[in-house]
């Protein structure tokens, strides 16, 4: 399965972004599984933003109520909406499917939020 992100680049605080992830393989139906946003800022450990699989979106605490999830299936395509960005958000994003107990990672896309 290749995962692939785009989308990312500077933003100032309270501004909005909108990030894109792709995914697509043999044996990989796009709109059956569940995909997921990670984030990593410099010199943390990765960590979970949201889900998204069939019509159920799930959020990290520290991004409910400002970042929004969503997919069109039929472009194999997933969005993540970011508003309301503070300097904590600052981090390279990322895509990630799991198909037969395999994990699958985008390369990434750099957040930058900063005056």
């Amino acid at each position: 399965v290749q995962v692939a992100e785009s989308g990312g680049g500077l933003v100032q605080p309270g501004g909005s972004l909108r990030l894109s992830c792709t995914a697509s393989g043999s044996n990989f139906i796009f709109s059956l599984y569940v995909m997921h946003w990670y984030r990593q800022a410099e010199g943390k450990s990765r960590e979970w933003v949201g889900s998204s699989v069939k019509d159920i979106t799930t959020y990290a605490d520290s991004v409910k109520g400002r970042f929004t999830i969503s997919r069109d299936n039929t472009q194999k395509m997933m969005y993540l909406e970011m508003n309301n960005l503070n300097a904590e958000d600052t981090g390279v994003y990322y895509c990630k499917t799991v198909l037969s107990s395999r994990e699958f990672w985008g390369q990434g896309t750099q957040v930058t939020v900063s005056l």
